[in-house]
Parts: structure tokens; sequence; C-alpha cells
């Protein structure tokens, strides 16, 4: 077996390791270390995110920085701000016994000034984000004359961010004898492109089979009627107490929409896409390593360069269109050789998709029954059961509670008593459950087309409200700027705070409709009959049923400056008055 003693590891980089727990190479350190170490090859480097790959750059860098010339004689360069702070921390990991390296990182974000100044003390290992060093290089902060190592981390991911040009940009700045590393966990054309005309005979290093998942990952889907996909959603998070994930949408308006509904149903989730702000994105992020928050509902570009480990699912609520970016998905999960779950939620119309992606990571896709009702609340009681086992009870603040507790609890039988705290533990798996139907797809589903025509559009303004709720028009949509969140702080607002099952939301162009419990319908009605934003009447209203709507023009969900028949002009000095919601 392969050590990292037999590896020519400097002593202290070792004693790193050794502090760190590490006890032995990964297969990617095996291979990249020793070819590394001797400085005289580029390496071509595939293998998976979290597959140690950090470690297989860092100790050859720190091993063969001159810390005697205080210039930048490496450069890693990587996609993402988290992974550029990741990399640098892991780096800094690895020389705590190594004396007078310095290390730093650069990336957008943060304050240009500072980077700037720490620049000019001399750093030997600069981690960067492209944009940012562009940025440092054009201010003659950033000096690449002595660069003899260039590391490309997820250089895939780099291309897929558009980052092409910057790269070329900053490879022809550096010095043409210098080495390459290109790590990647795929090997699309743009990466072959880079390595042709930027590395000189590169050795390759491919762990597993090239384009290949995580052996770690098991792949999983759902075949699920199309407009169930949220039901089912909810009853996989249901089914696994313990999960750890992130759930991918194709889109930021699905992304928002299915992380509002997860959190107004009461689980521990929250959203990361483009439109959030770089503070709101950290916020995020830290609560989510801090595992505060359990279920991550992300864009692919959002999630690019995420560096989270123990992961136990990644869910794609929608599929990718290109196998390559369900590589990068499931491959955050199963990582550091612990094993990972990767579940799709698949329509009928979208096997063919499945079977491609299939082909491409090379893994077979298990076909999974969806979870029953019962079956749930079993496995929700007795992983509850479980935590109760193992509870600390030494705790003599509640010492002198319970003789009173006794008393008040002594009327009870044992199998009373723990009928009544099963009951309020698990309430809300109870009623959500109970009556509940199993879902199932018939033979002859046929799912919904992956981006909606005309017909669709009708069935969502027409459709019928699912069982138990009813359906709501109101006059806002995406060209007011509205979106689901907005419409359910809207409902609350106005319902002075009641807690309103808010079901399916559809926006449209220029109107919406919103379902809620019908036992609140009452309360919507009194709640929102007349208001007002920005000097705008806003109609609420009961929707139509398909056999109730008029065959003319329904000119009830028309703006006042299309009824006037104003014109274009008109409509936009009339959006400019109101505002955007």
């Amino acid at each position: 077996m392969t050590t990292f003693e037999s590896l020519n590891i400097a002593s202290g980089i070792l004693q790193s390791i050794k502090d760190l727990g590490f006890e032995n190479p990964m297969p990617v350190q095996a291979e990249v270390i020793p070819i590394a170490l001797k400085g005289e090859r580029d390496i071509i480097a595939l293998a998976q995110t979290g597959t140690g790959k950090t470690a297989a750059f860092g100790i050859p860098l720190l091993q063969n920085i001159d810390t005697s010339v205080a210039k930048t004689q490496a450069l890693v360069l990587c996609p993402t701000r988290e992974l550029c702070m990741q990399i640098t921390k892991d780096i800094e990991d690895l020389a705590t016994h190594t004396k007078n390296v310095r290390i730093l990182a650069v990336y957008g974000g943060a304050s240009i000034e500072q980077q700037i100044r720490e620049l000019k003390k001399g750093n030997h290992i600069i981690v960067a984000t492209p944009g940012r060093l562009i940025d440092l290089m054009g201010r003659k902060a950033a000096r690449l004359n002595e660069v003899n190592t260039v590391v490309l981390d997820e250089a895939d991911e780099m291309l897929n961010m558009g980052f092409l040009d910057s790269i070329e940009q900053i490879l022809s700045d550096v010095p043409e004898d210098k080495k390459t590393l290109l790590f990647s966990a795929t090997m699309p054309q743009g990466v072959a492109s880079i390595a042709g005309r930027y590395m000189r005979n590169p050795v390759e290093i491919t762990i597993g089979r090239k384009n290949e998942g995580s052996a770690n990952v098991t792949h999983t889907y759902y075949l699920v009627p199309a407009k169930e996909k949220y039901k089912v959603l909810r009853r996989i998070c249901d089914s696994e107490p313990d999960i750890y994930g992130i759930i991918f949408c194709r889109t930021r308006t699905e992304t928002q929409e299915i992380a509002n509904r997860l959190m107004h149903d009461g689980y521990n989730a929250d959203v990361l896409h483009g439109d959030l702000s770089q503070a709101q994105r950290d916020s995020v992020m830290q609560k989510f390593r801090l595992r505060n928050i359990q279920m991550l509902v992300a864009t692919d570009v959002a999630a690019r360069g995420l560096d989270v480990d123990d992961l136990t699912h990644v869910i794609n609520f929608s599929l990718p269109q290109d196998g390559e970016v369900y590589t990068h998905r499931s491959g955050r999960t199963g990582r550091a050789g612990k094993k990972g779950i990767s579940i799709s939620l698949v329509n009928l119309k979208e096997k063919h998709l499945l079977q491609q992606i299939e082909k491409k990571v090379k893994k077979p896709f298990i076909l999974m029954k969806i979870p029953t009702g019962r079956e749930i609340c079993g496995k929700q009681l007795f992983h509850w059961i479980g935590k109760l086992e193992s509870v600390d009870t030494d705790h003599q603040q509640i010492d002198s509670l319970l003789p009173e507790i006794y008393d008040r609890l002594k009327d009870l039988s044992r199998e009373e008593l723990i009928r009544r705290v099963v009951n309020l533990e698990f309430n809300r798996f109870l009623e959500d459950y109970k009556n509940a139907p199993d879902i199932e797809v018939p033979s002859g589903e046929r799912g919904q087309e992956l981006a909606p025509n005309r017909k669709n559009k009708r069935n969502q303004i027409t459709g019928a409200a699912e069982e138990g709720f009813t359906r709501f028009f109101i006059n806002l949509g995406r060209l007011d700027g509205i979106r689901p969140s907005q419409i359910i702080d809207l409902i609350n607002k106005n319902t002075r705070g009641k807690k309103i099952p808010v079901g399916k939301i559809d926006l449209m162009r220029e109107f919406s409709f919103f379902e809620i419990e019908s036992s609140f319908t009452k309360d919507v009605l009194e709640a929102m009959g007349n208001i007002t934003i920005m000097e705008r009447n806003i109609v609420v209203k009961i929707a139509r049923e398909k056999d109730d709507m008029p065959k003319g023009r329904d000119t009830s969900t028309e703006r006042p400056s299309d009824q006037n028949k104003k014109g274009k002009k008109d409509r936009m000095k009339s959006k400019a008055k109101r505002g955007r919601y």
C-alpha cells in the first residue's frame, strides 16, 4: 500500500498531514504527487470533485517553493470565490509546519485595495478566480513573471462559466517554461483545446474512467407525474430524516419557488441563485456548512465551486440537458470515500434524457418506488426513537422538576404516555399522510412538455385547484417583476400573520394564480379584496373554472392601458408610474 512517507514528501508537510488525520494518500494523490514533485512534466488529472485533488497539487506546490525569494512562484486558478477560499485554507493547513510560506487568495466581492496591499508584501502562492486576477494584472499589482507552476482546478467549470478568454490571457502572461497542472472532473472539447495549446507533452492521469461519475454515488430516479413533482420531493425528504443535500433546479424562478414552498411547509431549507448578493450568498453557505440548513435549493451556476463535505443526497428536481452538468451535480455527494445518493425526478417525456445521461456517466440508474405515507411515518418514528434512546439524560437542572412531572403524569399508563408523546411529536406527519393516497404514475401517463406550450399555458389559466385548495386570480404578473415569494408575502401581510397554507403558484405574463387551503378562502377574500400597491388597485378573486371562461377576450386580466388601447408608449408610462412590485 502506498503511504505518504513513500512519496518523498518533506518532513514538515508530513507532520501537517498527520495533524490533519490523513493516513494514506487517495488514488489521485498517489498518482500526481510523485510526478509533480519532480517538476518535469505537465499533468492532466481527471478525477471527480472530493477525491483529494487539492492535496494532490498543494503538497508539490509547497515543497517546490523557494521561500528565500519573495515573489509569486505558483498560481492556482479556480472558478468561484468559495472554492478559492477553500483551496487557500487547505494549502495553509498543509503548510502549518513549513516556515515562511506566504499564500494569498484573490477573488471578486472582496476589497481589491486590500488585495493589492497584500500582494505588495510578496506572496509565494496566489489562489485566484480569473476575473479578479485579470483586474489585478491590469493594475500591475499581480506580477506573474516568476511563476513556474500554474494549476487549473475545476477547468471544465471555469469554461462553463465563460472564463476561457481570461484563462488564455493569464496563461499568455506567465513564462513559457512554466509547468501546468490541469484538474477536471470531465474532459469536454474546451478543456482539451486548452491542453493542446498551453501544455507540452502532458502525462494524463485518470481516476476511474474518463467522464465517469463517482464510484461512490448510487444513481436513482422516480417516475413522477409532472404536476406531482413537489409532492414527491416532500415525500423523499420526509423519508430521509437525516438528509443533508442540494436540490438542483433549472431556473432561478423555479429554484426560488421550490425553496419558498419548502420553507413555508416547515422544512429546514434555503435558496442559492444568481439574484442573491454576495453577502446573502455567504450567509446561506455559512448556515449550510454548519448544518443549520439541511437542504439547499440551487441553480447549477450558483452551486459551481461549492466545496461542502458529507452531503448525503443530491436531488435533481429538474434534469439538466447536459450529461456533464449531471456529473458535476452528482459528484457533490459520495466524496472522500463516503457513500452518496443522486436522485432524479423524471416524467415519462424526460426518460430519453435520463437514458442519455445514464450512458454519459456509465452507471445504471435504479427506478425507485415513491414512498407511501405509512412508510414515511414509520421511518420518521423510528428515527426519533433512535434519538430518544441515545439522548443525554444527565441534566441536573431538571432533577428538581421531575417529582412534579411524575405527579402530573401518574394517571397515564405507559402505553397511553407513549401514544401521546408520539402523536405530539409526529402531528405534522400524521396529519399530512394519514389519508394521503399513494402517488403512482399510470401506465398511460405522458408527463408534460419540458417547456410549456400554449395548451399547457391555457391549462394553467383554467385548471382546477388541487383537492382541498381554492384557486385565486391576482392581476400581478411577470411584467410587474412579481415572484412566488412576493405573492406569499402579500398573502401573509394582508391576512395579518395567519398561517395560510399556500399551494401551487402559476406566474403568467400579466397576471397570476395561486392556491390556498379552502378553509381560508373567506379570510383571503376579505383581507385582499380591496388593496392598493403604488396607486394601483390589486384584484384578487376566485379563479373561474374552465367551463365558465368566456369564448371572447377576457378583459378582466388586462391592464387599464391595454383596455384603453393606448399602445406600447402608454403601457411603458403606466409601468414606470407604478414601479416594479
